[in-house]
């Protein structure tokens, strides 16, 4: 099928060069917000495509009778309704693999921040006080020595498992099956790694099974030494139990750069200092997030030029 004169809509904000590079090939159909389109049927009957970074819900499906393809931005794609997407028959696609190493190098970066207290570290230098009062706090944490688990051990997981080895420490990890491809210890719930380890990193993305799984049981579990970095998705965590947690010394201390409800973050979070904030920024370089921009638009071409997208999601009814 040919690209052009192929309607693609886009629901809400996406990347500028995605869009670009969309413009010379589709026309576009924008739109402010997906959940409430105010598309006419001879618009929502022109929809052969669509690109989305965000929600692209199953209200949104039903009322795009040709829709054939769905491209999301990111390797997490729990804003597509890819249920509702399988059942119709419309293919999703995501960009994983080009931002894991970006992401994988912040999680290391998350963790020694949070261990060593590096931007506190910094603040206390911008702010004159190493003149005035002396050199800042020894660090209470250290990565030396540490066992640290990790919380899906898929792409990313891998990834940054590979760059904790250098760093001496011990690495295991839950998922929902072990791999037969690594020598880490493999525990069969998330509750025995946390038992097992110091340092707990999440790389998993939204599901029903990963929401809260991180709760009040699991850091206690982690123990009073213990670390929780999150990089994946920040329903994995129930918010107010690692506050509870970091404000009691359940834990030592938490490294986050997702949060339940972004770009709100509980005001607890802010008043603490045993904490290291990012605003989602694992993937937030400008090459990292060209290269997601260019597979959203990829997929699309490949789709109507060759009819076989690149990187499908698995729940969607593609066969390579």
């Amino acid at each position: 099928m040919s690209a052009e004169r192929i309607t693609v809509l886009i629901p809400g904000r996406i990347h500028p060069r995605a869009r670009a590079r969309l413009a010379d090939r589709f026309e576009l159909l924008e739109i402010a917000s997906a959940d409430q389109p105010g598309l006419t049927q001879t618009q929502a009957a022109k929809v052969v495509g669509a690109a989305v970074s965000g929600q692209f819900p199953a209200s949104l499906i039903d009322i795009l009778p040709n829709l054939k393809m769905i491209a999301s931005f990111g390797v997490g794609y729990d804003g597509v309704d890819v249920q509702a997407a399988a059942a119709r028959g419309i293919v999703v696609t995501h960009t994983p693999d080009v931002l894991n190493d970006e992401v994988a190098d912040t999680a290391i970066a998350l963790l020694l921040n949070t261990v060593r207290r590096l931007p506190a570290a910094e603040n206390y230098l911008r702010a004159g006080r190493w003149v005035q009062e002396g050199s800042f706090p020894l660090s209470p944490l250290s990565l030396k020595g540490r066992h640290v688990g990790i919380h899906g051990l898929g792409r990313i997981g891998l990834e940054i498992a590979a760059r904790l080895e250098p760093f001496k420490v011990t690495i295991s990890y839950h998922t929902r099956r072990p791999r037969d491809d690594v020598s880490y210890g493999y525990h069969d719930t998330l509750l025995s790694l946390a038992s097992a380890v110091d340092t707990l990193i999440s790389i998993v993305p939204k599901t029903p099974e990963t929401i809260g799984a991180i709760n009040a049981d699991v850091l206690k579990a982690l123990g009073p030494n213990g670390v929780l970095i999150n990089v994946g998705r920040g329903t994995t965590v129930d918010e107010p139990a690692l506050i509870q947690a970091l404000k009691e010394g359940t834990i030592a201390a938490a490294g986050l750069d997702v949060f339940a409800e972004e770009p709100k973050v509980p005001a607890e979070f802010l008043d603490l200092e045993n904490i290291s904030l990012l605003p989602h920024v694992a993937s937030a370089s400008i090459p990292t997030r060209n290269a997601m921009a260019d597979l959203v638009v990829d997929n699309l071409i490949a789709w109507f030029d060759t009819g076989r997208p690149l990187t499908p999601v698995p729940e969607t009814p593609f066969k390579a």
